[in-house]
């Protein structure tokens, strides 16, 4: 008998011990006037990235943004622009780029956009379509372009944006004609 209470007392502190080593990825929903993506953030593996989005998105900078470039085979790109296509805001200071995290641009996948400069990524953030191995490290310019999250549920919103009518709209080419609007980013764990 005692042999099996020190077993369970064992096995309950194993048990107790795992369920505090990880924490849960933080899941958001992104409201948009297309329809609602639910995404997953991986904090373990890119923790700047994902701080970084939670802190724009719990902020409420986010809301009134737009999907500015839709390239269908290849990305939605979005959170920094108005639909007039002007910066929405002052952007926090750009953060390090974490494409060396091992995560792949595969299809529904979030990643960081940035400039030409590696470590430049501030609001705007993209949502691959297909899967694009020319964008992971060391692709296309020896830093490649950090993955950070993932679309749980409403790629085919992502889909619907993506095959959007576009043109160039106040000088930015693959531009929706019709604003594809996120009403709202919010956290739900």
């Amino acid at each position: 008998m005692l042999k099996r209470v020190v077993c369970l007392l064992v096995l309950g502190l194993c048990l107790a011990g795992t369920a505090f080593a990880g924490e849960k990825n933080p899941v958001l929903v992104i409201e948009t006037s297309l329809g609602n993506m639910k995404i997953e953030l991986f904090q373990k593996e890119a923790p700047i990235s994902t701080q970084n989005f939670l802190d724009y998105a719990t902020s409420g900078f986010y809301n009134g943004t737009v999907f500015h470039r839709v390239i269908p085979g290849f990305m939605i790109q979005g959170g920094g622009l108005t639909a007039n296509m002007m910066p929405k805001g002052a952007n926090k200071p750009p953060i390090k780029n974490e494409a060396g995290n091992g995560l792949k641009n595969d299809r529904g996948t979030l990643a960081m956009a940035r400039t030409g400069a590696p470590d430049s990524a501030t609001s705007q953030f993209f949502i691959n379509v297909v899967n694009n191995n020319g964008l992971n490290r060391p692709s296309p310019d020896g830093f490649g372009y950090a993955v950070f999250g993932k679309v749980l549920e409403g790629m085919d919103v992502a889909d619907k944006i993506v095959n959007t009518p576009s043109g160039v709209k106040n000088g930015f080419p693959n531009a929706p004609l019709t604003p594809v609007v996120i009403k709202s980013v919010k956290l739900l764990k």
